[in-house]
């Protein structure tokens, strides 16, 4: 559908309910006959299902916060550079700051670039990351 296309009419007029039987819905008024939707104050709160149990209840709740996420970091090849020890483990990292004090594991992952040779020991490392520190020269202890 182009908007230069549009025609009058592509809009759908309203019903106007409640205005006899020439305006297209006589008698019922297009409620239906009987039943709590046809009487006046007719009321159902959002969800509910007359009784039956509700979808938003029958259904799992969904979602997961993991409580390890506040005890891991990550760290970028990058950030490497910054720690100025011969050695680089989890209180080199915490010392210059590139993680935080209650990060209890660290895993480096392949994000930048390194050209200096690091050693790294106890610290995890995902594959890419391991091919570029070997790459610039340094090794990783586990």
């Amino acid at each position: 559908m182009k908007l230069n296309t549009l025609k009058p009419g592509s809009r759908k007029a309203r019903k106007r309910v409640g205005r006899g039987s020439s305006a297209g819905q006589g008698k019922t008024c297009g409620r239906g006959h009987k039943g709590q939707s046809a009487r006046a104050g007719g009321y159902h709160k959002v969800g509910f299902e007359g009784g039956q149990m509700p979808i938003q209840r029958r259904l799992p709740k969904i979602g997961f916060v993991s409580h390890l996420h506040a005890a891991t970091a990550e760290v970028r090849l990058h950030e490497l550079v910054i720690v100025k020890h011969d050695v680089i483990d989890l209180d080199a990292l915490k010392a210059a700051k590139v993680v935080g004090r209650d990060v209890e594991t660290a895993k480096v992952i392949a994000s930048g670039k390194i050209e200096k040779a690091v050693k790294l020991k106890g610290i995890k490392v995902t594959p890419g990351a391991r091919k570029a520190i070997e790459a610039a020269g340094g090794s990783i202890e586990d």
